[in-house]
């Protein structure tokens, strides 16, 4: 029998790093047990080229990448999610777009790498820094048993995974 593919909703505001980067990891590091969307509630209309460095490591198709508004994702024959994560960070007074129904959601908050001012190699080192912060978090998140936990466990989970520290 197959095993289910979970569909996963990362969003952010602009949905040109973070978001993007989270859509790319939960996807490669999920075996096919995962399938990453990434959306933004203003998205900034291209993703950011220091995200596609990060994420060229990982074997993502980088054709797949776009910053896309999550309006994609409210009509009826968008993809039924199973998880959605917001990933901006409440701390910097970002605003957090809010998904409305019923799939298992958490904050996972994460500094704007794209909000770095700086020399080329401290905007390298801070999407770098964020991609394994993600990359730690998404590790403890596709190896959850869901198949075993019941929806209230899984939601505990989630939202000990954005508590984390990173």
């Amino acid at each position: 029998m197959q095993e289910k593919v979970y569909n996963v909703l990362f969003l952010c505001t602009g949905n040109s790093a973070r978001s993007i980067m989270a859509e790319a990891l939960v996807t490669t590091m999920g075996k096919g047990r995962f399938k990453g969307y990434s959306a933004g509630s203003h998205p900034a209309g291209a993703v950011n080229p220091l995200a596609i460095e990060q994420i060229a490591h990982t074997g993502y198709p980088i054709s797949d990448l776009r910053s896309k508004s999550w309006d994609e994702f409210g009509v009826p024959d968008a993809p039924h999610m199973d998880f959605i994560f917001t990933v901006c960070d409440n701390a910097a007074g970002e605003t957090c777009p809010y998904w409305p129904g019923h799939p298992l959601s958490a904050h996972w908050g994460f500094e704007d790498p794209a909000a770095v001012n700086g020399t080329d190699e401290e905007k390298r080192a801070a999407f770098n820094r964020i991609f394994r912060q993600i990359m730690a978090r998404m590790n403890i998140f596709v190896s959850l048993p869901l198949h075993m936990l019941e929806k209230n466990a899984i939601q505990r989970e989630i939202q000990a995974i954005g508590a984390t520290e990173v």
